[in-house]
């Protein structure tokens, strides 16, 4: 099959050599990567050095990616950009003003709530979804203004609705899949994926097993198969990648993902009672190489060349012009 650019909505792996080579194998030119889970401003700005640090290691594979010209200067230079994004909102912690400083120090996106509520929204795991606070509506209208994305991948239903509504520009749900596929909270109903569409935004499919139907055991005729019913649900325009991926991370960090600093208790989040450490990968995606896999499984359920070049990366590209344009007053 001819080589198709791919980018990934989301990512949080062990950072490496290796899989920097991978994504170049997989032709992978962007990825959004996570600099922040449960951070206040000034541990996300040192994971920001820690990226700086990388960029400086790994120049030949990877560099900070600025505006959505980028994509374009990875695909001619043979490297991948790395976008930043914050699955919280901590770094801003309760300072509006900090959202710009986050977007000078090249924050693309940023989640209104991580699982729990947040200052600004519901997280998907809280009993009652109470919505966009008075304090999230001014954090959308801020980050509409400097160019920050919206995601609500982790949020409650009616939080994302509300921020699809109040948003003045696209948002975006990274990592996650249709609820009617696998019912599980982090996934997405039609009521959302439709209303988010309509609005321009996107959706990034998730690979994460807790977020696939059988899990670990999900087969990739499966997966695309659901890739083929959510287009036909949201138009091949607003559906692309959002993996997840979490490679080479060990089993501690998911207590940190999950646990932060708000709780002491043993917090299984996501997965099923026991089920402590990283679920195992299908064996069809564990890296960045894997990535072909996928667009050769959609090629046989009937996806064109053009629309495969959507989902692999036009559409998220679409999005990154539309959401990190310059400043507006």
């Amino acid at each position: 099959m001819k080589k198709i650019a791919v980018i990934d909505g989301l990512q949080y792996a062990n950072w490496s050599d290796r899989i920097f080579r991978q994504m170049r194998d997989g032709d992978v030119v962007a990825v959004h990567v996570t600099i922040c889970y449960h951070e206040s401003f000034r541990e996300t700005v040192a994971n920001i050095a820690a990226w700086n640090r990388r960029f400086d290691q790994f120049s030949n594979l990877i560099f900070p990616f600025h505006s959505a010209g980028d994509v374009a200067r990875a695909m001619k230079e043979g490297r991948t950009a790395i976008v930043f994004g914050c699955q919280n909102c901590s770094p801003i912690e309760n300072d509006i003003d900090l959202v710009h400083i986050c977007r000078q120090l090249g924050i693309r996106f940023m989640q209104l709530s991580y699982n729990n509520q947040s200052l600004l929204a519901s997280g998907c795991y809280e009993a009652e979804d109470t919505g966009i606070t008075r304090m999230g509506r001014q954090v959308i209208r801020e980050m509409n203004r400097v160019g920050m994305a919206v995601d609500m991948s982790h949020s409650g239903e009616k939080s994302t609705l509300q921020a699809i509504d109040l948003s003045e520009r696209p948002i975006a749900i990274t990592h996650a899949n249709p609820a009617k596929w696998h019912p599980v909270p982090r996934n997405k109903s039609d009521a959302v994926l439709k209303a988010l569409a309509e609005s321009g935004g996107m959706l990034g499919l998730s690979l994460y097993p807790h977020h696939l139907k059988s899990g670990s055991a999900c087969s990739l005729a499966s997966f695309c198969r659901m890739i083929a019913e959510t287009v036909e649900l949201m138009g091949v325009d607003h559906v692309g990648f959002g993996s997840d991926l979490c490679q080479d991370q060990p089993d501690s960090v998911v207590a940190w993902m999950r646990n932060g600093t708000w709780t002491r208790d043993v917090d299984f989040g996501e997965g099923a009672p026991g089920a402590e450490g990283f679920p195992e990968q299908p064996d069809w995606f564990r890296d960045n190489t894997h990535f072909r896999a996928i667009l050769e499984g959609l090629r046989k359920v009937g996806f064109s060349q053009e629309e495969l070049q959507k989902l692999a990366h036009g559409n998220w590209l679409r999005f990154f012009v539309e959401s990190f344009d310059v400043q507006r007053s």
